[in-house]
């Protein structure tokens, strides 16, 4: 796909840089060490992370990303066939199978999404075939069982080649950031409602209710914005393009916003206030680490 687009003389708007890592089994020290020495530059100019570790480890999509990002992943996998079903697109496929698109979120350090998440604050998507894959680090886990089981015509790894080809497109081409940061918004009120939930009456969560009102009201404003500019024709009028490179910046680094400078209570490293792996695996809130380090601590002092 890009070596045909290059032969007729594209280039790409924003720059693609394409990473593989070492030492991922090791702690992803490869890709760990990789954003801490590129920190700066990560944190004032990267759009979008998209990982690949195991494209395909058999059937059914399962699909981690940044919120802001859903937006854009359905309008690819609706434009993409299904591998396994005839006459259907990837994103019917997947509707059947979950009776609705499920996108996961990303609080653990699964993959070398981790720095880019944690620590330089970067949207990402991870996205592969076969949640469940049984001969994971075991010795069958060759060529020839994928082959024969995981993927007997390969038709899987090209779709997936297929989706992160499309995804890798519109981030580096669209003229405006194709992020919705209502989907974040939505995010954030199903996460209120679950914490409120496990709190007594008598705690107040006015603080989080605000922050989450102004990020709504800030998550509105952007998307008027972006249609707004998005339908003007005079791109060759500077006053519009900066208008859009202001615009790209605002959406850009409103991902940073999300970091503490500081990092969580007694783990430095993880600086993501909304999602961070777990201090205390046994505890049941998987976002708002602080909080949930907090109350797990609470719990068992109480003991």
């Amino acid at each position: 796909m890009v070596w045909a687009l290059l032969r007729k003389g594209w280039a790409p708007r924003r720059t693609i840089v394409l990473c593989s890592w070492d030492a991922e089994e090791f702690g992803m020290i490869g890709s760990i060490e990789w954003v801490e020495e590129n920190l700066e530059n990560l944190r004032s100019k990267a759009i979008a992370y998209l990982n690949v570790d195991c494209a395909v480890q058999g059937p059914d999509l399962f699909v981690r990303a940044s919120p802001q990002l859903d937006d854009l992943l359905f309008e690819v996998v609706k434009n993409v066939n299904d591998p396994d079903v005839d006459d259907k697109t990837v994103y019917q496929t997947w509707t059947l199978a979950n009776n609705d698109t499920h996108i996961k979120r990303y609080s653990d350090v699964g993959s070398d999404f981790a720095a880019f998440v944690q620590h330089a604050r970067v949207p990402y998507v991870n996205l592969y075939y076969g949640k469940d894959f049984p001969v994971y680090h075991t010795a069958f886990d060759t060529f020839e069982w994928m082959k024969k089981y995981g993927d007997p015509l390969f038709h899987r790894h090209v779709v997936v080649a297929e989706l992160w080809g499309l995804l890798t497109l519109h981030l580096a081409d669209s003229s405006i950031l194709p992020f919705n940061y209502l989907s974040n918004a939505a995010q954030l009120q199903e996460h209120r409602k679950k914490l409120s939930s496990i709190f007594d009456r008598g705690i107040s969560l006015y603080p989080i209710d605000m922050a989450i009102e102004e990020w709504i009201g800030a998550a509105h404003e952007t998307e008027k914005k972006a249609s707004n500019l998005g339908e003007r024709k005079a791109l060759d009028d500077f006053s519009e393009l900066r208008k859009q490179m202001l615009l790209n910046d605002q959406m850009m680094l409103s991902e940073r916003g999300f970091l503490a400078e500081d990092g969580l209570k007694g783990r430095m490293w993880f600086q993501h206030l909304i999602y961070c792996p777990p201090g205390d695996y046994n505890y049941e809130l998987s976002f708002f680490p602080g909080i949930a380090d907090a109350i797990s601590q609470a719990t068992k002092m109480s003991k």
